[in-house]
């Protein structure tokens, strides 16, 4: 009687054992589905199919209606077919699934954004920005949304954070309609002058060049070189050239030697011309090391305000920043995740996150001194 017992015992165990894989094998099986569904409509996205791409995210809800990244990519599929409000409904159920989701955020206020209301879409994009203060692109978007709003001042402030955190951003703002109300603005000029320096330093340094590299107007460069000449930041410069029995002088411009030495510079041959010769920013690379070992005082002190001071030194595309992302990419873009989240934050944030960007500190300081320009210079 007990063998028999423990048998049927023995018995049910196996049979609840191989129930139990057999659900794990169709929950794996349904799990491969969904995604496999989800990546068909991503690559009918990118081949501009949307009505198949919207298909065959639903099909991929069906098996998981809390599938957050469906929901969200079948709302930017609705958004480019111009349907908003099946678009917002997207974003919606995501949000409901997932509320702390900042590219759902953002990309409300994006549909939003498209049908005028831009209160609505600043709302969102501020949530975006509470949960991720690192997306640049919320960022630039809610640059845009104040803008237009005619809060220009702040629409600025709100572009030099997204330009922070992605200088390309700049680019991106010369040529954007949502600022046309802000050219005016000094603020704003001064961010079309990063722009044209940058292609200066990168080599495109005729007029022709830079329109062609930055897509501006051609009155607006010459504009914003005299600014910069103005400046002492860079020189004018003519260069003959003879064609049979005629000369003509072409203008181009010239990084000064202070700023050349300061951000390195870039010659180039011809309007799609490969580099040449980089500049290279010997002394620059000094500073920097000089610059991180302040850094490390003033965070050890735990002084929010100076950490943010001497972090400006290193991260602003004006100083140091243009050749901490040429050369410490990876550095740069740390320190101004740090620079970005003490600005929100503060003292409560340093306080809790000092070890970790003493140790950012110090891996930065070692890869500058390692570095093969540093050495060559100790040399």
């Amino acid at each position: 009687m007990m063998g028999d017992h423990l048998k049927r015992i023995s018995k049910e165990n196996s049979n609840t054992s191989s129930e139990a894989s057999s659900r794990g094998d169709i929950e794996d099986k349904l799990d491969f589905q969904k995604h496999d569904l989800y990546k068909k409509g991503v690559s009918m996205m990118a081949n501009e199919k949307l009505e198949d791409a919207i298909r065959s995210f639903e099909l991929a809800l069906r098996i998981d209606p809390k599938f957050v990244d469906a929901w969200i990519k079948k709302g930017y599929a609705h958004f480019h077919l111009e349907q908003t409000s099946a678009a917002i409904s997207c974003y919606d159920r995501a949000l409901d699934i997932d509320f702390d989701n900042s590219e759902a955020w953002n990309l409300k206020g994006l549909a939003y954004y498209r049908t005028g209301n831009y209160d609505k879409a600043l709302e969102c994009c501020e949530r975006a920005i509470d949960r991720n203060p690192t997306d640049g692109m919320s960022w630039y978007n809610k640059a845009c949304y104040l803008t237009l709003n005619g809060k220009i001042d702040d629409g600025i402030e709100a572009l030099k954070r997204a330009i922070e955190i992605d200088i390309s951003f700049a680019k991106k703002a010369v040529n954007d309609r949502d600022f046309e109300n802000a050219r005016a603005e000094e603020g704003f000029r001064r961010i079309i002058e990063v722009v044209i320096l940058e292609s200066i330093r990168q080599g495109y340094n005729y007029v022709g060049k830079i329109v062609w590299m930055t897509g501006m107007d051609k009155q607006d460069v010459q504009d914003a070189a005299m600014s910069l000449i103005l400046k002492g930041l860079i020189i004018k410069k003519e260069k003959k050239e003879i064609h049979g029995f005629f000369t003509s002088k072409e203008e181009y411009y010239e990084l000064t030697q202070d700023i050349a030495d300061r951000l390195g510079s870039t010659t180039r041959d011809g309007l799609f011309g490969m580099k040449k010769k980089i500049s290279a920013p010997i002394q620059e690379l000094k500073d920097i090391i000089e610059i991180l070992a302040k850094l490390r005082q003033v965070v050890e002190s735990g002084d929010v305000n100076r950490t943010l001071e001497v972090l400006d030194l290193l991260i602003n595309p004006s100083k140091h920043g243009a050749t901490l992302v040429e050369q410490f990419f990876d550095e740069h873009r740390d320190l101004r995740i740090f620079q970005i989240r003490l600005k929100d934050k503060g003292q409560k944030y340093l306080n809790s996150h000092k070890s970790e960007l003493l140790n950012l500190i110090s891996e930065t300081d070692l890869k500058v001194r390692n570095s093969p320009l540093t050495k060559l210079t100790e040399d």
